[in-house]
């Protein structure tokens, strides 16, 4: 059974004739206790082309020390990482292969180097003796096993290498400050901050080794990103509008389809060269691409909210070959669409019952206990635990079956050689503004259509159909904040609020069905259906206070100026 420890540290480095400080009096540390020395020995794997080591991930067997195992070092934060360990065994664990399966694929695991290192440790404590800091002076000696070169290893480099560092990790949550402190003692006293992020960074470069052709798409430009927990995957649309800034001076280096490469024409304010429509949009769909390959470990782990986050992606990604077919061969896009369908649909079995669940249970909290008859909350947990039971292992035989790992191959060779049209060498703002005003066209009709139905199924679903052109609309706009900045970036918020009313019009609809179907079941078994008659009432309530909103909240969304803000 694979256990998670979260590792908050800083590295350093230092000449073999620098002597480290005394930490003592650095802030809340009283007393610096030796803790002895350690002989480490680990093997660290990868496939040939280093994909993991590209995403800033570590795997590797380790003998010596107090935690010897398989370690799987997942990136959080700059600093941050959660280390997976596994007992030892002869071959990388099967729990820890199936956390880096979206980015080895099918590829196979080998020994990439070997680090021996004699650590000396010491333990910062305060003045109740209480344990802050663990300081970790490494000697590390670096080796290639035979074999080990890289897919893209030219045989320049020396097989072996050797250096000096020093690791200050926490023992605690509560210390950012005191690391802050014992850097800056560290740098007087002529230590280093690391030049590598870890040791098998540094041993990789040392030793001569060259990563392959088929290292991870997602940092072929020099990105590395997180592999999801936290806040560092919530970051993707201003990491986005990031990476176009730094690409606006840049021509596009993918090939149009049939017409070379794409190459910006035009020149924006103050004489920058304008990002092209194919920049833009491969921006948007690598992040969306980064994200679900980031999160199928963080799903698999089951950590909060990472299933909704992934199924965003899929559909965000899904959005985006439908809005920008100007610039994506929706001959190519389509087939990969209907697989991100799959995937969404299969992940959001379990969503849907938790926000269904928790919708229904706020209903009944709200319900006075005198019009609360029969066992209506053990109900409403038998209903919803029937539902759940399996709802896991499904996902996780989703992550695990063929057909996800074609649809992870798919997205890599898509972000590897892209489809992209001649439009996509264009300047990027008018080619991404008329698609954007394209969806709005596709939503204002079918927003008018759902005003003139009739009530009751008809609208309903009229409703639901805006709901999710609403929802393109927005992710278009999201899409083309980084050509058209403000404008789209208030359009898409006008429009989520248009999507959100509609949607909440819609959980009303689903409550409504569910609430049918266990006063069903309720009467069946002699209980009564009446307070689940009374939410049911309650929710249609609600859905006609919707759809009576819908008119001032579409007439604010809809103005002319703010389409017009979107044109170049």
């Amino acid at each position: 059974m694979a256990d998670t420890v979260r590792e908050i540290e800083r590295k350093y480095e230092a000449d073999d004739d620098t002597r480290l400080p005394d930490l003592a009096g650095v802030d809340r540390v009283a007393t610096v206790v030796e803790a002895g020395t350690e002989d480490l020995d680990a093997v660290y794997y990868d496939t040939s082309g280093g994909r993991l080591a590209a995403d800033g991930i570590t795997l590797r067997r380790r003998t010596g020390g107090r935690d010897a195992g398989w370690h799987l070092k997942l990136p959080v934060a700059p600093g941050v990482r959660d280390e997976v360990r596994a007992p030892l065994s002869d071959t990388p664990p099967a729990e820890l292969t199936a956390l880096v399966r979206s980015r080895v694929l099918d590829g196979e695991l080998i020994a990439l180097v070997r680090l021996r290192t004699r650590r000396t440790v010491r333990v910062l404590r305060d003045a109740a003796g209480t344990p802050l800091a663990e300081v970790a002076e490494d000697v590390v000696s670096a080796h290639r096993p035979d074999g080990a070169t890289g897919a893209g290893k030219t045989g320049a480099g020396p097989a072996e290498a050797h250096w000096r560092e020093i690791e200050v990790e926490l023992l605690g949550e509560d210390g950012a400050g005191l690391l802050d402190e014992v850097g800056r003692v560290l740098a007087a006293a002529g230590v280093r901050p690391a030049s590598a992020a870890s040791k098998l960074e540094r041993a990789l470069a040392e030793t001569g080794w060259g990563r392959g052709g088929d290292a991870s798409p997602l940092t072929r430009s020099g990105e590395r990103g997180t592999h999801g927990s936290g806040k560092a995957a919530g970051k993707a649309k201003s990491e986005a509008k990031g990476a176009m800034k730094a690409k606006s001076g840049a021509k596009a280096k993918s090939k149009s389809k049939g017409k070379g490469k794409a190459k910006g024409k035009g020149a924006g304010k103050g004489g920058k060269q304008e990002p092209t429509a194919g920049e833009v949009v491969l921006s948007y769909a690598r992040e969306q691409v980064r994200v679900i390959i980031e999160l199928d470990p963080a799903v698999r782990r089951d950590l909060p909210d990472a299933v909704h986050r992934m199924r965003v992606a899929t559909r965000r990604l899904r959005s985006a070959f439908r809005s920008y077919t100007k610039v994506l061969d929706r001959a190519a896009t389509r087939p990969i669409g209907i697989e991100l369908q799959w995937l969404a649909a299969e992940l959001g079995v379990e969503r849907d019952r938790e926000v269904l669940t928790a919708r229904l249970r706020e209903g009944m909290a709200e319900v006075p206990g005198t019009l609360r008859l029969g066992p209506v909350d053990a109900r409403l947990r038998i209903w919803s635990e029937r539902r759940r039971v399996g709802a896991r292992d499904q996902v996780l035989a989703v992550l695990d079956g063929p057909r996800y790992l074609s649809l992870l191959k798919t997205l890599h060779a898509f972000l590897a050689e892209p489809p992209l049209l001649k439009a996509a060498g264009r300047p990027a703002p008018g080619v991404v503004a008329k698609a954007v005003l394209k969806d709005y066209q596709r939503l204002a009709g079918r927003v008018e259509a759902a005003l003139e139905a009739p009530a009751g199924q008809e609208r309903d679903e009229a409703l639901h159909g805006a709901r999710k052109a609403a929802k393109r609309t927005r992710y278009a706009a999201e899409a083309a904040r980084a050509a058209l900045g403000g404008a789209a970036n208030r359009f898409a918020k006008r429009t989520k609020r248009v999507q959100q009313l509609l949607g909440d019009h819609q959980d009303s609809v689903v409550a409504r069905g569910t609430l049918r179907e266990l006063a069903t079941q309720a009467q069946r078994a002699g209980e009564g259906g009446f307070t689940f008659g009374l939410l049911y009432g309650r929710e249609e309530a609600l859905a006609a206070d919707r759809e009576r909103a819908l008119p001032d909240v579409w007439k604010k969304a809809s103005r002319r100026k703010h389409r017009a803000a979107l044109r170049p």
